[in-house]
């Protein structure tokens, strides 16, 4: 069994930070990539950053510059710190992680998800 955990979400006023953390635990053998998408109320769910490990960041292009992603492939952990938010980042943010327990291929696993709200 494999386990997504976030961390971190919350109320802020626009211009303000976050930091997101998520853990993933359980019978992973390898993970390549882990990030974090977003669905803010009725909207589909979004990509917001993702690291594929060792390789590259990707980041929307609304965030970039203002959210920045990390992660240890060794922990199997990310984090995502979220500066200058504005109202539209409000939503429900999901950790994901693309791994493999060594009985499947790789797939993508979630996290049950963490609020953001941003007030104006």
């Amino acid at each position: 069994q494999v386990q997504l955990v976030e961390s971190g979400g919350g109320l802020v006023q626009a211009g303000g930070s976050l930091r997101l953390s998520c853990a993933a635990s359980g019978s992973f053998r390898k993970i390549n990539g882990m990030g974090w998408f977003r669905q803010a109320p009725g909207k589909q769910r979004e990509l917001v950053a993702t690291i594929t490990f060792g390789v590259e960041r990707n980041y929307a292009e609304d965030v970039k510059g203002r959210f920045t992603i990390s992660g240890d492939n060794a922990k199997n952990t990310v984090s995502l710190q979220m500066n200058s938010l504005k109202p539209e980042d409000t939503g429900v943010y999901y950790c994901n992680a693309v791994g493999t327990t060594g009985r499947s291929p790789f797939i993508s696993y979630w996290g049950n998800g963490t609020h953001v709200t941003v007030s104006s």
